[in-house]
């Protein structure tokens, strides 16, 4: 019983047997009682039929009445309509007279019955199962009357009755029970069987498809079809968290991919330089202009190596704790750090900041980083001459900061793609030369961490970023 299958089924077999048992007993209880109450009282009136009889024709007719072919005649009748064995006895529970409707039964007469039975016959009335000491073969269901006559007590009636059929009653019960018990779990098999595999099918398929993933093959899924139930819901989520997994492994497939370009590149161009420089191929003239390239290159990779652990250390969420400042105040000492390229881009800077400081909760240090990527990154791309856009709005419970620049506009295609690592919306590399793809990841990092949302929107040559923290 290790298989589902076999738990379905023992637990279901074992419920319709028990129910079947317990209903069983209880039909058949009911029944043999029902039966027995049924059958002493037709037992109780015939013999209250006869001793009232009988009294009344000892009265008429003298003490020897019983031996009258007449009297003989009425309780055959009533014996064969009743089914029973009728017996008149005196008071002493001699029998005198016994018939069982179809004839005379000689050989209970002339006996005398128990005096046990006698006794209590003659102090009321007898009711019950008996062979009468051996006079019956079997145990019949017996029931005794005294007869009375002007308040004397003239004999006794015992009437007694077959119990066979009572136990034939029982036997057909129990047939009954076996063959519809047996029916029953044959149908309760079969059920049991069709939702067993029903509900086992998808659970194997996932335990198989989880061996596969042991395997690398993470293509693979479940097939839910239409269930909407509990395994429908186990294969889905199974389902969920293939396709989570799938994409984790995209994702590191790229990002291993993109760091070994962005290592690539620059390591090629210092390694080249280098020997140039090494083997006379570059003149000596110009080697401090190479020299100078390879100090530029050096200083990317040190920030890429840079950005990548603070990169790591965003995802491991080992940041500071959550504190209180003043973004509007944090905005402008990022700008004023900028302000050689502001200047070497000959930018208008509008600022729209609230008179009053506007305190928000945050990691200071890391929401720091998220203006200065943003502002580097609007500088960047900003046209000579436009215009760099910062304004703070505080409304409700969050505070709404948005960076624009106008310069050429993001095609729509690009805008979903712009918070993913080391993406550069200028593929030629020929604006975003020093860059390295992941300042905008880092933002987008950073700001879910805080459980803060950031959008982009670029029309007509202006580019807006817009982000939301919440206010102290």
């Amino acid at each position: 019983m290790k298989t589902m299958y076999g738990r379905q089924f023992a637990a279901m077999a074992s419920m319709v047997l028990l129910s079947f048992l317990m209903l069983g007993v209880s039909f058949a209880t009911l029944s043999y009682q029902y039966a027995i109450r049924e059958q002493e009282q037709a037992l109780e009136r015939n013999a209250g039929y006869i001793a009232a009889f009988t009294s009344n024709y000892v009265s008429a007719y003298g003490g020897t009445s019983w031996q009258s072919k007449e009297f003989q005649g009425y309780l055959s009748t009533v014996a064969q309509v009743g089914g029973s064995h009728i017996m008149i006895c005196d008071n002493s529970g001699l029998v005198l007279y016994a018939t069982s409707g179809q004839q005379e039964l000689a050989g209970l007469e002339d006996r005398v019955l128990a005096a046990a039975l006698v006794d209590r016959v003659k102090n009321g009335s007898y009711a019950g199962m008996t062979n009468l000491d051996g006079l019956y073969a079997e145990a019949r269901y017996l029931v005794g009357l005294p007869i009375t006559s002007g308040g004397h007590l003239q004999g006794l009636v015992m009437v007694s009755s077959d119990a066979s059929s009572i136990s034939g009653m029982w036997r057909e019960l129990a047939g009954i029970f076996l063959v519809t018990a047996v029916a029953v779990v044959l149908i309760a098999a079969i059920l049991c069987s069709f939702t067993s595999m029903r509900q086992s099918k998808p659970i194997k398929e996932i335990a198989a498809a989880a061996r596969q993933f042991g395997l690398g093959q993470l293509d693979v899924r479940v097939d839910v079809g239409k269930r909407r139930d509990e395994v429908g819901e186990l294969a889905e989520a199974f389902n969920s968290m293939a396709d989570s997994l799938s994409r984790s492994e995209q994702r590191r497939s790229e990002f291993i991919a993109n760091v070994s370009h962005e290592l690539k590149t620059p390591m090629t161009t210092i390694a080249g330089f280098a020997d140039g420089i090494l083997d006379g191929t570059i003149p000596p003239e110009k080697e401090r202009e190479y020299l100078q390239i390879i100090s530029s290159e050096t200083r990317r990779l040190s920030r890429l190596v840079r950005s990548m652990l603070d990169l790591s250390r965003l995802q491991s969420d080992e940041r500071a704790a959550q504190q209180q400042f003043d973004i509007s105040e944090t905005l402008v000492r990022t700008l004023i750090t900028l302000e050689s390229k502001v200047d070497a881009a000959r930018l208008q800077v509008d600022m729209q900041l609230p008179e009053e400081p506007v305190p928000v909760w945050g990691d200071q240090d890391a929401i720091t980083q998220v203006c200065y990527n943003l502002l580097d990154n609007a500088i960047k791309f900003s046209k000579n001459g436009g215009t760099l856009g910062v304004s703070v709005v505080a409304k409700g419970p969050k505070a709404t900061i948005t960076i624009s620049n106008q310069g050429d506009t993001i095609p729509p295609e690009e805008l979903a793609l712009i918070f993913d690592r080391f993406h550069k919306t200028d593929h030629s590399r020929s604006v975003d030369r020093d860059g390295v793809g992941l300042g905008l990841y880092i933002v987008k990092t950073i700001l879910n961490s805080h459980k803060e949302n950031i959008t982009c929107t670029s029309e007509d040559g202006l580019t807006k970023f817009v982000f939301t923290l919440t206010r102290a």
